[in-house]
């Protein structure tokens, strides 16, 4: 029966070949400080979908509403564990969406489960044909 052994590194290739295979790790604008979203319109209601599995939404997420700007922070804490490798991202996350229209933040709801926030936002009804608007004429 064969056995996978791994390798010893040689030299700086190894870390080049790792930078390969996760190329956005390592550049500069990729701080972590931001998490992949999803939006969309159901029912009435503007939707947000924030991955940010592995967190407890009670301690680690703060959701807040302020005129049109939805803010999301959270923050994942590095647990002391003895020398490990680890790609995971630690530290503060932050993301402002731009709502469609200023909600009433009591009727903003959040849901977390399955390491997924859902937020909804109901949107206002646009008005069939909209409201004129008197023009004035200059003289």
């Amino acid at each position: 029966m064969a056995t996978i052994a791994r390798r010893a590194p040689r030299g700086m290739l190894p870390d080049l070949l790792e930078w390969v295979d996760a190329p956005w790790a390592m550049l500069p604008f990729s701080s972590g400080t931001a998490f992949r979203i999803e939006d969309y319109v159901d029912d009435g209601h503007y939707v947000v979908r924030a991955e940010l599995p592995g967190l407890d939404p009670e301690k680690d997420i703060h959701v807040t509403v302020e005129g049109d700007l939805l803010t999301v922070r959270a923050e994942r804490r590095e647990e002391e564990k003895e020398a490990h490798r680890s790609e995971f991202r630690y530290g503060s996350l932050s993301r402002s969406i731009r709502l469609p229209a200023s909600p009433d933040p009591k009727e903003v709801k959040a849901h977390y489960g399955k390491g997924i926030l859902e937020v909804t936002v109901p949107v206002p009804q646009a008005t069939a044909g909209g409201q004129r608007i008197e023009i004035k004429t200059a003289g």
